[in-house]
């Protein structure tokens, strides 16, 4: 039985990754702020996939997180085969609106806690011959987003590490990667487009369908599209493909690399 921490996983893309992760017959322990979220989905994946999943309540903005995240994970997963790396965002600014406070949450949040987590986790990882390291990104360590630039800076440190890392223990039978969503229906998303919304004195509905007509695909990415990928990169046979971001965006981003 093959043994995965999924962040974040109390909704969204988190959710979807630990849908798929118990289908493909992961044991799982979940973070992420809430335990009362968490318990339901939890209970659903023990029913339905007949996988062990445990819980733990953290929050990646705290110094403290990983820590204790690795902690319950040799506690309840004895070995961690899966570190997937996941968290909310941090709230929208400008380039030119930030402050240094903000700047130190938003790193420890998006850059600091996933970094330390995968780093107590990876040494049992090359000792045993495999590991899979995977990152949930940002369009915006590619292109970086408007009144985001707490996201941007935050996630394209994590992705810059992700690629470094990778490349120092692919011989390890580790692999290490991360994937960059489009727009994809999550809860955080609908949050960013009534705050653009707001900002330009329109609608969600007219701001969702701007973005509709940027993407080739006509469409929002289904969550479940977005953790096939996860689902893929998590597995044995993904096992030549390390330090690299794969796109899970409907042909949004227009950018090479």
């Amino acid at each position: 039985m093959s043994t995965a921490i999924v962040g974040g996983a109390s909704a969204g893309l988190g959710a979807a990754i630990a849908e798929k992760l118990a289908a493909t017959g992961h044991d799982l322990l979940l973070w992420s702020r809430s335990e009362e979220r968490l318990a339901p989905i939890a209970a659903s994946l023990r029913d339905r996939h007949g996988v062990a999943v445990h819980t733990f309540a953290a929050d990646a903005g705290d110094p403290g997180a990983a820590a204790a995240v690795a902690e319950r994970a040799a506690e309840v997963l004895t070995t961690v085969d899966v570190c997937v790396l996941n968290a909310g965002g941090p709230p929208p600014a400008t380039a030119d609106q930030t402050d240094p406070d903000t700047w130190r949450a938003a790193l420890q949040l998006l850059t600091v806690t996933p970094i330390d987590l995968a780093t107590r986790v990876l040494p049992g990882m090359r000792q045993r011959g495999f590991g899979r390291i995977v990152a949930v990104l940002s369009s915006g360590v590619r292109e970086p987003l408007p009144n985001l630039a707490y996201s941007n800076s935050g996630r394209a440190a994590l992705a810059a590490w992700l690629k470094t890392l990778g490349r120092q223990v692919a011989a390890d039978g580790v692999t290490v990667n991360g994937v960059v969503p489009g727009r994809i229906d999550t809860e955080r998303v609908a949050q960013l487009d009534a705050a653009a919304a707001q900002r330009s004195g329109t609608d969600a509905e007219s701001v969702r369908a701007a973005s509709i007509a940027t993407i080739p695909s006509g469409r929002y990415g289904r969550p479940e599209e977005f953790a096939a990928v996860v689902g893929f990169l998590a597995s044995r046979e993904s096992s030549y493909v390390t330090a690299s971001m794969l796109s899970c965006d409907g042909g949004l981003m227009r950018s090479l690399t």
